[in-house]
């Protein structure tokens, strides 16, 4: 490579790095919102309602109760009040990793485990 060309490629890897998703958390700390997934090939909605430091999740007829504690502006932590059994008694780590006008992209796992799942949650409201 050419030594007059490397001011420009640093230049441009330096504009690249400073890139980041749009991360407007504070935007979804609240209101009604919902998540669809697929589950043995069929998709299957959640809608959530969250306010403050409680979530309402709405699911095949059925509401359930979580309580949230927000570690910082885009990561909380959400745990069922409850529980059914023993995996619903285990908290789940949630963080937002990005934003638009009207959804969030967001990694969940459960704590303590290792493996992560993203999602799309929409705002509705």
């Amino acid at each position: 490579m050419r030594q007059k060309h490397l001011p420009v490629l640093g230049s441009l890897l330096l504009m690249l790095g400073c890139y980041g998703p749009e991360r407007n958390c504070q935007d979804f700390r609240n209101g009604t919102f919902t998540f669809s997934t697929e589950i043995n090939g069929e998709t299957r909605t959640t809608t959530f309602v969250r306010d403050g430091d409680q979530e309402i999740d709405y699911y095949q007829g059925q509401a359930d109760t979580s309580s949230v504690r927000w570690i910082n502006d885009c990561e909380y932590v959400v745990r069922k009040l409850n529980p059914q059994n023993l995996s619903e008694e285990q908290s789940i780590h949630m963080k937002i990793l990005s934003t638009t006008a009207d959804s969030y992209t967001f990694e969940y796992r459960i704590l303590g485990s290792p493996e992560t799942s993203r999602g799309t949650a929409y705002k509705t409201d």
